[in-house]
């Protein structure tokens, strides 16, 4: 990828040297918490050089918890390889820096309130106009435009708002997805936008001004859900670990208590789990449960049918007889269990990297290049590189321009 050019006056002195794809692309973040962090953490793992711009009280991330040996863990996981300053950006002297900033990027990302880009003078608008070889991100929690622009939007309330909230959980009980879900998938379209963005500007040579909101993002996952109920009148029932329109699908005790999760596709898959797991190859006479909508129909029966033949066996037993049939399943695992999971283990998916508190292991990137070994570059200290991203700018950084961003 080919970054930005510098002016002579400008040295490309890079700080945190890095291979990869991205190597010598720079962006600046002006990142808060968990939806703009996960695209730029994405961009810094495959050799970015992200700065990422704090207040003097850091990304509201870093107070969630302390359980990353006294680190937060949402924090470590978002920030890996990036260079942290700390930086006054109302103030006019750190104004003034993060405008040498941006007249230095390939890649301007910011996640800030509603407004708060213009008002510092790095509104996509006006850089559009000034910068016309930089790509701009804008990740909002509604988009800049509609009677919705300036609410407050947190995960949850997105996931609310998105209807995911009314789809997910047992009948008596809505609940949220367990993870950042809207915040992630907002995350990664601005991360794939702002490749593709840098992939055009290598044929252009001009930048691209993106948006990404978090409700439309989570909308587009939301898809199948909203032509269901558009067009079938009703809305995918909330099934717990179930799903709401295949049966047998979903999560069966064994005789030793633990949970196998077990999903059927296809009339085939039926008839060898009813031979071969169940060994019950009468029900596939039983008109209850002809075809899948049947069988959806009558659920609670079917269910009912499975929990006493599985419940009555060990769990080994039923795996045996899962693989057996080419029936596919999964084990319902905890957390410390998915850390130990043999899959991961035997690919050596685990690797470690630098925190401040220490080294910490993590799962190293997801897509595998063949030939070519992710770097796994630290996760910085708050502040850690103010002094390097200065110098870097030809900025005397004995006085420092810190303080509370606001």
């Amino acid at each position: 990828m080919t970054p930005r050019s510098n002016s002579d006056s400008h040295p490309t002195l890079r700080p945190s040297p890095s291979n990869g794809p991205l190597a010598g692309v720079t962006v600046v973040a002006l990142e808060q918490a968990v939806a703009a962090p996960f695209a730029t953490r994405q961009l810094a793992d495959l050799g970015a050089r992200v700065i990422k711009i704090e207040r003097d009280t850091g990304d509201l991330a870093r107070g969630y918890d302390r359980t990353v040996k006294g680190v937060a863990s949402h924090f470590v996981w978002l920030n890996r390889g990036k260079e942290s300053i700390v930086l006054d950006v109302r103030s006019p002297k750190g104004n003034e820096v993060l405008h040498r900033l941006v007249d230095r990027a390939d890649v301007l990302v910011q996640n800030l309130a509603p407004g708060a880009a213009d008002r510092l003078g790095v509104g996509s608008a006006t850089l559009a106009k000034t910068h016309p070889e930089l790509i701009t991100c804008d990740i909002s929690g509604y988009g800049n435009s509609g009677p919705y622009r300036d609410k407050k939007a947190y995960d949850l309330l997105v996931q609310c708002e998105a209807g995911l909230v009314s789809i997910t959980g047992t009948p008596e009980t809505p609940s949220k997805v367990g993870i950042s879900i809207a915040d992630i998938c907002a995350g990664m379209y601005a991360y794939s936008g702002i490749l593709t963005a840098l992939f055009e500007r290598s044929e252009t040579g001009r930048g691209a001004n993106l948006e990404v909101s978090m409700l439309e993002a989570l909308g587009e996952w939301m898809g199948y859900a909203d032509y269901y109920q558009r067009y079938g009148g009703t809305s995918p029932a909330r099934t717990g670990a179930s799903h709401a329109t295949i049966a047998p699908y979903g999560p069966f005790p064994s005789k030793n208590g633990e949970t196998v999760t077990l999903g059927l596709q296809n009339e085939r898959e039926w008839a060898s789990f009813c031979t071969v797991v169940l060994h019950r190859p009468d029900l596939l006479e039983d008109t209850r449960f002809t075809g899948n909508a049947q069988r959806v129909a009558h659920r609670e029966e079917l269910d009912g049918i499975v929990c006493s033949v599985l419940g009555d066996l060990p769990t080994t037993e039923i795996i045996e007889r899962l693989d057996r049939a080419s029936i596919a399943y999964g084990q319902q695992r905890t957390m410390a269990e998915f850390a130990d999971h043999p899959q991961l283990r035997a690919r050596d998916r685990w690797q470690t990297f630098d925190t401040e508190a220490g080294p910490v292991e993590g799962l190293i990137p997801p897509v595998t290049v063949l030939g070519r070994q992710p770097t796994m570059r630290g996760v910085p200290a708050l502040g850690q590189h103010t002094q390097s991203v200065l110098e870097w700018l030809d900025i005397d950084a004995s006085t420092p321009p810190a303080g509370t961003e606001g």
